[in-house]
């Protein structure tokens, strides 16, 4: 009997060394305006409202979800198991965990309409 896969947990730096050697397809599954607001360089972006593991680009590199904290990533990775989609990893702590380990992130200055890269 074949067991079930497995959410897997991964750190902000694992992520952030595997974006860099183009190892993984990094999806945020927060809603458009929390995107807007400041998102991780190079996440692509599929809300977990709206959440559809089909359209999930799958096949090529491994994919990886995130989120603010690692509640709604989770999840969305158990909508992935369930519909037999083959993505079972996450940020453990979301956006947060990435910010609190001091990784980049881009935003918008709302001002200027600018692309903000924060360090």
């Amino acid at each position: 009997m074949q067991s079930q896969p497995q959410l897997r947990d991964m750190t902000p730096t694992e992520i952030h060394n595997a974006l860099l050697r183009h190892e993984i397809v990094l999806i945020d599954v927060r809603e458009p305006a929390e995107y807007m607001a400041e998102r991780i360089h190079g996440a692509l972006l599929s809300p977990l409202s709206t959440f559809d593991p089909a359209v999930l680009p799958v096949g090529g590199r491994p994919v990886v979800l995130h989120c603010g904290s690692g509640k709604r990533s989770a999840m969305a990775v158990e909508k992935c198991i369930a519909a037999g989609v083959p993505v079972t990893a996450h940020m453990a702590g979301g956006i947060m965990a990435w910010k609190h380990a001091r990784l980049p992130t881009v935003t918008i200055d709302a001002g200027t309409g600018s692309v903000v890269d924060r360090r």
